[in-house]
């Protein structure tokens, strides 16, 4: 004897309760602008009833496609690719011309011995200089990549951009007190202090909220722009006490000669030119907002947990 079923009830039900409690949001919109999202709110590979089969693609939609089944399908910006690559042209010269300098001019790199200074400015320029910025650049680069992943990548950079300016940080101090010579005195030194400390603490509380486990989303989304806005700060101060650092260094060495377009003058000067080129390159592909990595899948409405159903808000982009 065939049962019957009461309206509004039976297997359906579910997926009529959840089609018409995420109906009113902007992400179920854009679901619904994404012809393969439209095959999946019905269930399986089933087309849509006919009354859906004209469906539009909305006026907000930015070619960014979500799906109940994977994540989003967004297409990378043509110019990105060619500014990411340019700046790590830029980026790698850097740092090749920087060990040249150390290595024709300066003698090179030992630790045991009166090379240990050069240790400094070479280790800086590796993890303050080139590696932070790689690190800002993981939101650009990974777009379609899992947002934990993409994380864990940004905090591992910085991690190693972190311990290698350690590393410098404790060549000049050691050098500094073998040769019984002054700390902190230049304005070179209170810069780099003040970098290395903002950097610390900028790492600490980016784990403490984004990372470690126990930050409410809305908690993260209000500290968001001052993370974004301290980590630009951080990475632009780091390059400007590069610079200072490698004019005491010319002066130092040089002296008056400096003057005299001396052939390791000209190879610092370039250096320099490197320099704030590498950081300009950096700073502007953060600051195009038409680049700025799209919300995947896992960061909307479909992927919502009961905090953000209780707190009303959601993970947005970096």
């Amino acid at each position: 004897m065939k049962q019957k079923t009461k309206p509004g009830t039976g297997p359906l039900r579910s997926l009529e309760f959840g089609v018409s409690f995420l109906a009113p949001s902007s992400h179920m919109e854009l679901l619904a602008s994404c012809p393969r999202s439209r095959l999946s709110l019905w269930g399986g590979w089933a087309p849509p009833p006919s009354h859906s089969r004209d469906l539009r693609p909305l006026p907000q939609d930015d070619g960014v496609c979500l799906s109940m089944e994977g994540g989003a399908a967004a297409t990378t910006p043509a110019a990105l690719p060619y500014y990411v690559a340019f700046s790590q042209l830029l980026g790698l010269t850097l740092v090749a011309m920087t060990g040249a300098w150390l290595g024709l001019y300066r003698g090179g790199i030992a630790w045991e011995s009166d090379l240990q200074f050069n240790a400094h400015p070479l280790c800086m320029v590796i993890g303050l200089i080139f590696l932070q910025g790689n690190a800002l650049l993981v939101y650009r680069v990974f777009r379609n990549e899992a947002k934990r992943t993409t994380k864990v990548l940004h905090g591992l950079l910085h991690i190693f951009a972190l311990v290698i300016a350690l590393v410098g940080l404790v060549a000049v101090f050691d050098y500094h007190r073998k040769k019984g010579y002054a700390d902190l005195y230049s304005l070179h030194s209170w810069c780099g202090i003040l970098v290395f400390v903002l950097y610390f603490v900028q790492w600490l509380v980016g784990f403490s909220f984004f990372l470690f486990p126990g930050a409410s989303f809305s908690l993260r989304s209000r500290y968001r722009p001052q993370h974004i806005f301290f980590g630009a700060t951080i990475f632009l101060l780091s390059v400007g006490t590069a610079l200072l650092g490698l004019k005491e260094a010319l002066l130092f060495n040089l002296g008056g000669k400096y003057s005299a377009f001396e052939p390791e003058g000209v190879l610092a000067n370039v250096l320099g030119l490197l320099l704030a080129c590498f950081g300009g390159a950096v700073l502007y592909i953060l600051t195009r907002a038409d680049w700025k990595r799209p919300s995947q899948a896992e960061e909307q409405a479909l992927s919502m947990d009961f905090k953000t159903l209780t707190e009303g808000d959601s993970p947005g982009s970096q």
